[in-house]
């Protein structure tokens, strides 16, 4: 009971972390540039891979899309926990693939954001870790 628990309050954190980032993405203007002069340039300049978006375009899909990847992996991790946690704890490839994740959004967390994010991974780690060392003890 405890494992699909810590499991399922992992995914549930990357989950919220992923609403927080999607809401700030089309919401507000914390994602936006401090300087206005920049943002200006960037929802002029295009790529040059195409010209059919700008940077600023591309900017806030690569902000949704990265939102729609922690909401989903919240959604399934979390599912799984939940309503199939002996299919996600038998599974070394669903534990494996769910810890890489994790390490690798902390990596990115750590080398490119700051520290809520982070933070926020990194506990979401731990729960994860915990829940997967509780469910194969």
């Amino acid at each position: 009971m405890l494992a699909p628990a810590l499991a399922a309050l992992s995914a549930g954190l990357i989950a919220v972390l992923g609403f927080v980032h999607l809401l700030y993405t089309f919401h507000g203007s914390k994602l936006h540039p401090r300087d206005g002069e920049l943002r200006s340039k960037l929802e002029n300049a295009s790529l040059v891979l195409t010209r059919e978006t700008t940077m600023w375009k591309a900017w806030i899909g690569f902000n949704a899309s990265h939102s729609l990847g922690l909401i989903l992996f919240g959604a399934i991790y979390g599912y799984l926990a939940l309503a199939h946690s002996q299919l996600l704890f038998r599974s070394g490839f669903l534990l494996l693939t769910g810890f890489m994740m994790l390490v690798t959004y902390a990596y990115l967390g750590k080398r490119y954001w700051f520290s809520i994010p982070f933070r926020g991974i990194l506990l979401a780690g731990i729960l994860y870790v915990a829940g997967m060392v509780v469910g194969l003890g």
